[in-house]
C-alpha cells in the first residue's frame, strides 16, 4: 500500500474487471441512437439493423444445420467391455431443454433491461436513449449466445462421442456383434435414427455451455455496471454461477454426459461470454 502527499491512493482496477460501458449518443430529431461506428459517420438505421440481423443469422447457420439433423454426427464404434457407455437411460431430465432456454433467456433479458434503464438514468440521458442502449446490449448477448451454441453443435457432430447411456439407447443386437475383435465398428442400432443421433452427441454438453454462458455474461454485466453494494452483488453473482454449475452436474448425474463433456461445456461458456462482453 502506497500513500503520497494527498493521502491514500486507491489500487488500479484488476485487468479481469470489465470497464464500465459509457453510452455515446447522438440526438437526431426525435430519436437518439448509440454511436456504434465512431469516426465512420452515420449510416441509415435500417441498414445497421439489417446488418446485425444478417450477422446473427450467419452465426446461427452451423447451429441450425446440426440441430435439424442435416449434418449427422461422426459414427464411432465401441469396446464391448466399455463400462462408461453402459449406464441406464433416465426417463426425465432435471433441467429440460425448454426450461433451460426459457429461464436463461428470460433472466438475462430482464436483468439487461433493468441494467440499461439504470445506466441511462445514471448518465443523465433522456428516455429516448433507452431503446438504442437496450438494443445494443441485447444484441451483443444474443450474438454471443448464438456463436456459443453453434460451436457446441459443431463439436457434437465432429467428435461423435457416445453418451454414457449409449448402449441403452442404441440397443444393438449383441448376438451379431463380434466382441473378440476388440473395437467394434460393425453393429446396427435398433433405436430410431433420431435417438441414435442424439446418443452420439455427448461432447460437449450443450446444457452446460448455454447455462454457463448466460450466467457468466450476467455476472460480467453486473460487474461492469458497478451498481449496488459489493457483498450483495457478489452473493448474487456467486448464486448465478452455482446455478450454471448445478445444471451441468445434473447432466452427469443423469448419465447424459461424461464429466469431461460437462467440464468442456462450462469452460466454453465462460470463454464465449468473456469474449462477448469484452468485444461486442
Amino acid at each position: 500500500m502506497h500513500t503520497g502527499e494527498g493521502g491514500f491512493h486507491p489500487p488500479s482496477p484488476s485487468p479481469w474487471t470489465p470497464a464500465p460501458r459509457e453510452l455515446q449518443v447522438t440526438v437526431r430529431g426525435p430519436s437518439t441512437q448509440i454511436d456504434q461506428c465512431p469516426g465512420l459517420g452515420w449510416r441509415p438505421r435500417k441498414t445497421l439493423v439489417a446488418l446485425d440481423i444478417a450477422c446473427l443469422l450467419m452465426a446461427a447457420v452451423p447451429f441450425l444445420l446440426c440441430e435439424l439433423g442435416l449434418v449427422p454426427p461422426v459414427r464411432r464404434g465401441f469396446y464391448c467391455n466399455d463400462s462408461s457407455i453402459r449406464y441406464p437411460l433416465t426417463a426425465a431430465e432435471t433441467v429440460s431443454d425448454g426450461a433451460l432456454v426459457s429461464i436463461g433467456l428470460l433472466l438475462s433479458a430482464t436483468t439487461i433491461a433493468l441494467g440499461e434503464s439504470y445506466r441511462v438514468r445514471r448518465q443523465g440521458l433522456g428516455p429516448q436513449a433507452y431503446a438504442p442502449a437496450l438494443y445494443k446490449e441485447l444484441g451483443a448477448f444474443l450474438f454471443g449466445c448464438t456463436v456459443g451454441q453453434s460451436l457446441t453443435n459443431v463439436a457434437k457432430v465432429a467428435v461423435g462421442r457416445l453418451r454414457p447411456h449409449f448402449l441403452a439407447v442404441c440397443r444393438p443386437d449383441m448376438a451379431l456383434v463380434d466382441c473378440s475383435r476388440g473395437y467394434v465398428e460393425a453393429y446396427i442400432c435398433t433405436a430410431s435414427p433420431s435417438e441414435e443421433k442424439e446418443a452420439r452427441k455427448s461432447f460437449y454438453s450443450g446444457h452446460a455451455s448455454f447455462a454457463m454462458y448466460t450466467m457468466t455474461y450476467l455476472v460480467l454485466y453486473m460487474q461492469a455496471q458497478g451498481a449496488g453494494r459489493r457483498a450483495p452483488r457478489a452473493l448474487l453473482q456467486a448464486t448465478l454461477l452455482l446455478l450454471a454449475l448445478g445444471t451441468g452436474l445434473t447432466r452427469v448425474a443423469e448419465h447424459r454426459h461424461h464429466p469431461a463433456d460437462v467440464a468442456a461445456g462450462l469452460l466454453q461458456g465462460i470463454l464465449v461470454a468473456t469474449w462477448a462482453v469484452q468485444t461486442l
